[in-house]
């Protein structure tokens, strides 16, 4: 595919509390076994992109460590490279720290690349998609820009915050807008923008130049009547992690094996980082039910329609509902606990009790003693 494949980072309206504090939004866990990048980095490999670069806006080590140096994402470093790619520079203050100011920081990197389009897209948004078919309509509708969205009936309580896009007839973009949940229905932006190579350092300057504070989106919003923009509406399965709540809503959907189908899809790889351990160990009077379970942990207590990540422990008479345990945990005896996320390595031992809600689960932080 002719394309370069830039993975941006996630706007100012993403905020996943506590998880955040510790690691970048691409690098969070998600599914016992995931990262939130792991989704659209495999679509770009999968969809046959060989050069990858991968914008990190802070706290990069986790990501690093996570991604190497793309060969688990079948990546081929003899015909293509993964750059993990941020600013070096020091900001005066976190507002400067935008997708601009570090695309202009690493021009060099993108000037350099031989291919002639870009796709680039935000991990935060995870979906399954052939980037192929919709570089192919791109290029025969002749227009300046695509960008990927989804319809929604949802949008008075999914992907608050987002942009959303005004149609036309011809699926042609006429306003870029914010989702304040006022109404149900929204075509959602995936901030998934396809374009020539050319044009988008043109637009990457142009922004650059219009104000120090412009995000990428900020001037195609101001380009809507200059620029030919057509959208690409995708069907299935689309999620936007950008709070907490979302995180938990998100991956409680996917314990479902109905839904979790529309986004691993037969054919379609989601790649990650591999770990080899033992299987999870059940000890006897064990109970586990509508959950989804990884692989290195040790289970002596219940659980129940929760996601338990790798070596996570959970000793005898403790509960577990609706929870998301992340790697390493430790769930003490007869300890109860609903609507939790557990960070790693945090020990849950002299509290017996904690207890969220869909809308506000309990955080616990990683390492943290309780």
């Amino acid at each position: 595919m002719n394309a370069l494949g830039i993975i941006n980072f996630e706007d100012t309206t993403a905020n996943i509390e506590g998880l955040g504090d510790y690691r970048p939004v691409p690098a969070v866990a998600i599914m016992g076994r995931y990262r939130v990048i792991d989704f659209i980095l495999s679509n770009m490999t999968n969809s046959g992109i060989d050069n990858v670069q991968v914008y990190c806006k802070e706290k990069p080590r986790n990501l690093i460590e996570h991604l190497g140096n793309g060969t688990h994402y079948n990546i081929n470093s003899k015909r293509g490279k993964l750059r993990i790619l941020y600013g070096e520079k020091s900001f005066s203050s976190p507002v400067y720290n935008h997708d601009v100011a570090n695309f202009m920081l690493n021009m060099q990197y993108i000037e350099e690349d031989h291919n002639p389009y870009v796709i680039v897209a935000p991990s935060y948004f995870i979906y399954s998609l052939d980037f192929n078919p919709v570089l192919e309509q791109h290029i025969s509708s002749g227009a300046d820009v695509t960008v990927l969205y989804t319809s929604t009936n949802e949008a008075k309580t999914s992907f608050l915050g987002c942009d959303v896009l005004t149609l036309d007839k011809r699926r042609g973009v006429t306003a870029f807008d914010k989702n304040r949940g006022n109404t149900k229905t929204k075509n959602v932006s995936l901030e998934a923008y396809i374009m020539t190579k050319k044009l988008f350092i043109e637009l990457v300057k142009k922004a650059a130049a219009t104000s120090s504070l412009y995000w990428f989106k900020d001037i195609l919003r101001d380009s809507v009547n200059d620029l030919d923009i057509r959208g690409y509406g995708i069907k299935g399965f689309v999620a936007c992690i950008n709070s907490l709540s979302e995180y938990f809503r998100v991956s409680m959907l996917l314990k479902d094996r109905g839904t979790a189908q529309g986004l691993f899809k037969a054919g379609w790889p989601i790649y990650t980082q591999t770990k080899d351990t033992s299987p999870t160990k059940y000890e006897e009077g064990s109970s586990v039910t509508g959950s989804v379970v990884a692989n290195g942990s040790v289970i002596e207590g219940k659980v129940q329609d929760s996601i338990i990540s790798r070596n996570v422990t959970i000793r005898k008479g403790a509960v577990v509902k609706n929870c998301i345990i992340l790697p390493g945990a430790y769930i003490g005896e007869k300890a109860k606990l609903d609507h939790v996320v557990v960070d790693k390595y945090a020990i849950i031992h002299h509290v017996k009790e904690l207890k969220g809600t869909d809308e506000n689960p309990v955080y616990v932080k990683r390492r943290d003693r309780i």
